[in-house]
């Protein structure tokens, strides 16, 4: 069988034939209905093109304010890199280092690693060692939180308007069209494209990936065959019977299943459950004047938004930092249980939350980004002054342990318990 039509999901293992698509379609997996593929044009240069103004605003918006407050006749100003850096001087340099890489550094590295792949096959050529760069984008995109960040802006605008006269800043509006170009950018690029053409240059130099599969194995697993998540190709291993091995066409460790998934999975849920209780108990921030000092929770600032008339923004506040939390670490809990168990009940129903668990891991990071932006702009001595709580710092490791904990677990185990034969 030729490995560009055979495929496997990489959600539930299943074996299937790739399918012609109508342009845009999608292809799903028969069995969990996760997306394989896309049919989209290569359309290189509309990619580039995106990415590329999307670079020179990402530039913009980090060198000039995000938002100002006019105080007294003075207009007081912070960029998005100063936010972070505040928070740092204060002594709350894990809150610093997660801001900085989430707004910064992931979406910087994003955006060179697509402009450095698509520039070469803009001008008729192929990139060196693609497979690295492919790589690198794919563990660096779940982790770059641009559109969160905007949000969080809108929630720190509406507390700011109530202490001084808000001046929205050129980065702010800057961050806005670099969300979006991104997602037009993410639209029309697909790896798929760029590892369809490296096949093509490698068949012509005489080399071939070819993988073959039993007539009778109904997944990779069974068929002895090994997926490779960062390109997708299926390859058989040199020995029988290993469970790793090195991906043929991109050189990537290739394993089975994810080694020690629910060990994983359940190390970083217990951990998310146990700072949880500080991170909603404790104040997240302290708001210090001359009446005295204030300290706020997650819940309180709910209240806050709700009691000031934004109430759209406080059930947004509420679901992110609330909701989801507790949903994610709950749905985490029952799948690795469930899949502990080996429990052959409602797998595509189960694979559905592990899909949305994913996705919605990131939105958790909200009040982070409200918090910062305060902590920057209110220092105004002992008239005024905003400080991260400890609460914070207990809330953002509960973000990254969840999101640790879904990125751990491996949802083909789910499928394994439905198989008539254990692998």
């Amino acid at each position: 069988m030729n490995e560009a039509k055979l495929i496997a999901c990489h959600e539930c293992d299943l074996l299937q034939w790739e399918a012609p698509l109508r342009e845009g379609g999608t292809a799903r997996c028969q069995r969990c209905g996760a997306a394989l593929y896309r049919s989209l044009p290569a359309r290189f240069d509309r990619a580039l093109a995106f990415t590329s103004a999307a670079a020179i605003l990402f530039v913009l918006a980090n060198c000039f304010p995000i938002v100002g407050l006019w105080v007294n006749g003075t207009l007081v100003e912070t960029t998005l890199f100063g936010a972070a850096w505040s928070l740092y001087v204060h002594g709350m340099w894990p809150i610093a280092g997660l801001v900085f890489v989430t707004t910064i550094l992931m979406p910087s590295m994003n955006i060179a690693a697509v402009v450095y792949l698509l520039v070469p096959l803009h001008i008729g050529g192929l990139p060196q060692r693609p497979e690295l760069v492919l790589r690198v984008l794919r563990h660096v995109a779940p982790w770059g939180m641009i559109e969160v960040l905007m949000l969080g802006m809108l929630v720190a605008l509406v507390k700011l308007q109530h202490i001084a006269t808000v001046v929205p800043g050129v980065a702010i509006w800057a961050f806005g069209a670099v969300m979006l170009l991104l997602a037009a950018a993410a639209v029309t690029f697909n790896p798929r494209d760029i590892w369809a053409r490296i096949d093509s240059v490698q068949s012509d130099r005489g080399v071939s990936y070819v993988a073959q599969a039993s007539a009778t194995a109904d997944t990779a697993a069974r068929a002895g065959l090994f997926v490779c998540h960062d390109c997708g190709l299926l390859s058989k291993p040199l020995f029988a019977h290993v469970h790793a091995g090195i991906c043929p066409r991109c050189d990537a460790t290739l394993h089975r299943r994810k080694p020690d998934s629910l060990v994983r999975t359940w190390a970083f849920v217990f951990g998310a459950m146990v700072l949880y209780i500080p991170a909603i108990l404790l104040p997240v921030m302290v708001t210090s004047t001359l009446f005295g000092a204030q300290s706020d929770t997650i819940l309180s600032g709910v209240v806050y938004l709700w009691n000031a008339g934004s109430w759209s923004l406080a059930a947004i506040v509420f679901i992110a930092s609330v909701v989801v939390p507790v949903l994610k670490i709950l749905s985490l809990a029952y799948l690795a249980w469930s899949t502990q168990l080996r429990s052959p009940l409602i797998p595509r129903q189960r694979t559905r939350i592990y899909r949305l668990v994913e996705f919605v891991g990131r939105w958790s990071m909200l009040d982070i980004y409200v918090i910062t932006i305060l902590v920057a702009l209110v220092q105004f001595g002992s008239v005024a002054s905003i400080e991260a709580g400890p609460g914070a710092i207990a809330f953002g490791a509960v973000v990254v342990l969840t999101m640790f904990a879904a990125l751990s677990f491996d949802p083909r185990l789910i499928w394994d318990a439905v198989e008539p034969e254990s692998e």
